[in-house]
């Protein structure tokens, strides 16, 4: 759903170099201070049963095939948007960090002009939230399209695709940039445990209006409650979320 830290480039192709800095950057960041070991041990030992050993997997690929399947249709419309507004790639392709911290590529329909990258700079006053995110209701960076996709969460329908192939879940802890972890407090980092996902705590309470820290502990509450009952829930609650747009830019 709304995720608002497209300030990475638009390659073409994400290379090797950039998924083995990732690794590395994760492996120098994972360290464990003293003072949240208590914080740590609240979700020392994940959920089990069933559902999350091979229910929950199941359920991403009997959805995320249909979703895609009925999603095709609509492709070509939505890359004749984006290319007519705005010069560059459909996709935008970054690299984020997955279950226990291993690097993957992901896929939005692109939203931001060639180079956002490069002016970020220029825009980190604009910044809306405290924490290592950035995320702006003014972002000049976005195209017309690109704001409209947002909005609606258009923009992150090809991570279905993440979802396939195993990458993502549906519903999970938003997948973080490699930076990001860099600047997380080691309870923080608790979020990499489970698979990232699309949706989760976070899109239906506010998004973009909570602030870092209630967002970090809202995916630790998620993890705390996985289940298929959880997943259900929230995945139900996604769609009146979308429609609202509440938070979402």
């Amino acid at each position: 759903m709304r995720d608002t830290r497209d300030v990475l480039p638009v390659p073409s192709s994400i290379s090797e170099t950039s998924i083995t800095n990732a690794r590395a950057l994760t492996q120098a960041t994972a360290r464990v201070s003293v003072g949240d070991t208590h914080r740590m041990s609240l979700i020392s030992a994940l959920p089990t049963g069933a559902y999350v050993s091979w229910g929950k997997r199941l359920l991403d690929v009997v959805m995320s095939f249909a979703l895609l399947v009925l999603v095709l249709p609509f492709v070509p419309f939505i890359a004749l948007a984006i290319r007519y507004d705005s010069p560059g790639p459909l996709l935008y392709k970054s690299v984020r960090l997955g279950r226990n911290g291993r690097p993957f590529v992901f896929y939005k329909f692109r939203s931001m002009v060639v180079g956002a990258h490069e002016s970020a700079r220029y825009v980190r006053h604009l910044n809306q939230v405290q924490g290592p995110v950035f995320k702006s209701a003014r972002d000049p960076r976005v195209t017309r399209v690109g704001r409209f996709l947002r909005r609606t969460s258009i923009d992150e329908l090809p991570q279905l695709w993440n979802v396939l192939k195993g990458d993502m879940t549906l519903v999970g802890p938003r997948p973080p940039i490699p930076e990001e972890v860099e600047a997380y407090q080691p309870w923080q980092r608790l979020r990499l445990q489970v698979k990232p996902g699309i949706t989760c705590l976070w899109q239906i309470s506010g998004r973009s209006k909570l602030g870092f820290e209630e967002w970090m502990r809202l995916d630790i509450q998620y993890i705390q409650a996985m289940s298929l009952r959880t997943d259900i829930r929230i995945l139900l609650r996604t769609l009146p979320a979308v429609i609202s747009r509440e938070g979402a830019y």
